[in-house]
């Protein structure tokens, strides 16, 4: 897998326009953020990401996916928590208790990819997936609160 926050990343591979799978199911993101303060877009593309990431594993754990799909939505991943790092910063909101969420799952992907695709092996990442998942949910949601507070005192510093 390609790693997260690398700039040779091709720019089409970290784009957040919208696309559409061969399912015909809307596939990467609907939203781009508008400004680079912009926490609820960026938050909103991260947690569809994260979506769509338990649905291509799913995918995977059937044969529907290859390690490719996976793969391409972790760097969406990747790239999608970069955008909100940076949107909080733009408010002076530090995440750094999560910086390690992209790290974590990738190790948790590469172990579960090593693996021949099943249910079973799914079955068996879960549990260290949901932990990062929740980890990183978790840290967006107190930071949300606290963008929130923020742009309602000062929404003067905040159009």
């Amino acid at each position: 897998m390609q790693d997260d926050g690398n700039p040779s990343v091709p720019a089409y591979r970290r784009s957040t326009s919208s696309s559409n799978t061969s399912d015909g199911s809307q596939g990467g993101h609907v939203f781009s953020p508008a400004m680079p303060g912009d926490v609820s877009t960026s938050v909103h593309n991260l947690l569809l990401a994260t979506k769509q990431l338990q649905a291509v594993l799913e995918q995977w754990s059937v044969g529907r996916a290859s390690e490719t799909d996976v793969s391409d939505v972790y760097v969406q991943i990747g790239t999608d928590f970069n955008t909100a790092v940076q949107a909080f910063a733009y408010h002076r909101i530090d995440l750094s208790d999560i910086h390690c969420v992209p790290t974590e799952l990738r190790t948790t992907l590469e172990s579960c990819l090593a693996e021949d695709p099943s249910p079973e092996v799914l079955a068996a990442s879960l549990p260290d997936l949901r932990t990062t998942l929740v980890k990183l949910l978790r840290g967006l949601l107190c930071r949300q609160q606290e963008w929130r507070r923020r742009t309602q005192q000062y929404p003067f510093l905040y159009r």
